[in-house]
């Protein structure tokens, strides 16, 4: 679930494009929208940028000079509040309620961070190539 939520970002796919050893393109695509509206990915990233932080790896030091990034003309009154979580139907059973719990998830959150810095540290170590 989680490897097709970011294959979808990292790509930019259409979720109907998913790849079908994620699953059913709708199921991750419900996940993903279920925990945007409930807060779950920002409670990851707190928690891998705490643990970040905490190890020195962080540096917070940011300068955004406004004459060089410009808002889009549509930018003004977007959406503030994440979508809403779907409605249940009668007593149905939440669908995945017996999955690992969210704590998981930053494990594996933790895990692709660590295989993109080590695939950067191989491109960085790598001779230049020109095409």
């Amino acid at each position: 679930m989680i490897d097709g939520i970011l294959h979808r970002v990292r790509t930019g796919v259409q979720w109907r494009d998913l790849p079908e050893r994620f699953g059913p393109w709708k199921t991750v695509y419900e996940r993903h929208r279920l925990w945007s509206a409930d807060g779950t990915w920002e409670r990851l990233l707190q928690q891998v940028q705490a643990a970040a932080d905490a190890a020195g790896e962080i540096d917070w030091d940011i300068a955004v000079d406004s004459t060089i990034v410009r808002a889009h003309q549509h930018a003004a009154g977007a959406r503030t509040e994440p979508p809403p979580a779907p409605a249940t139907k009668g007593a149905e059973e939440v669908e995945h309620q017996d999955e690992t719990p969210w704590q998981s998830l930053v494990a594996r959150l933790v895990e692709v961070v660590l295989e993109v810095r080590a695939w950067g540290a191989r491109g960085a170590g790598s001779p230049a190539s020109s095409t």
